[in-house]
């Protein structure tokens, strides 16, 4: 579990990725934060948790621990997908909901996401920010 908080989180997100100028170099590094997430949990690769709203297949689970705190799980098989994957679940898992609801999504922006991600993977995170948020509701 990391020791920083999710705004914490988020700026050391963009602290990385402003080292590159060049967007190639930001999709790699977005590619290889993909590649270093955990494996999914098999039990969750399932329909009912095939998150709507990306083109891409994205599986998305939660899981509520008992000191409140809520775990994020998410797999996809398209790898920029993956590294977006990788970023939220960097910020928001293993947070408590007033923590996640309280951390907006800027550092995505921030880094330049916005302007550079095609229309269908910007309707998939979104779908993917509101499934961590209604799960911190």
């Amino acid at each position: 579990m990391s020791v920083n908080t999710a705004k914490q989180e988020a700026q050391a997100i963009v602290e990385e990725f402003s080292f590159f100028d060049d967007w190639e170099d930001r999709y790699q590094l977005l590619i290889d934060q993909g590649r270093k997430l955990g494996d999914f949990p098999a039990q969750y690769r399932d329909d009912d948790h095939r998150l709507r709203g990306c083109q891409s297949v994205v599986y998305f689970a939660t899981e509520r621990q008992a000191d409140n705190r809520i775990v994020f799980m998410a797999e996809s098989d398209a790898a920029i997908v993956q590294g977006l994957v990788a970023l939220l679940l960097r910020v928001y898992s293993g947070r408590e909901a007033s923590e996640i609801r309280d951390t907006e999504a800027d550092f995505l922006t921030e880094i330049g996401l916005d302007s550079h991600l095609s229309a269908t993977r910007k309707n998939g995170l979104a779908s993917m920010l509101g499934a961590i948020k209604a799960a911190a509701g």
